[in-house]
């Protein structure tokens, strides 16, 4: 068995792996020990959220729960708020 074969096997059998934990995290209950959460997030504009850098609009929210661990990743098409508090001639 070559080292390319090797490879690919190694490759498709993660992708099965990762394709079957997903599908299985989206369709657990939200009470499971292993849940996967996927919400759109159209605008967050709250004080806290301006305070913090964190307003956005059209923006993903997931979660991944796994046991105890619980992940939180946010993405925004935009962001509402610079991305530096220095001053902007003091960029370059």
């Amino acid at each position: 068995m070559s080292f390319r074969t090797r490879v690919a096997r190694a490759f498709v059998g993660t992708l099965i792996l990762f394709s079957a934990l997903v599908s299985v995290g989206l369709t657990a209950p939200a009470d499971g020990p292993f849940t996967i959460g996927v919400r759109p997030m159209f605008m967050r504009l709250d004080p806290a959220a301006i305070a913090e850098s964190r307003a956005h609009a059209l923006g993903l929210d997931l979660d991944i729960k796994f046991g105890a661990l619980h992940l939180h990743y946010q993405w925004s098409a935009i962001p509402l708020t610079p991305a530096t508090t220095k001053p902007a001639g003091n960029l370059l």
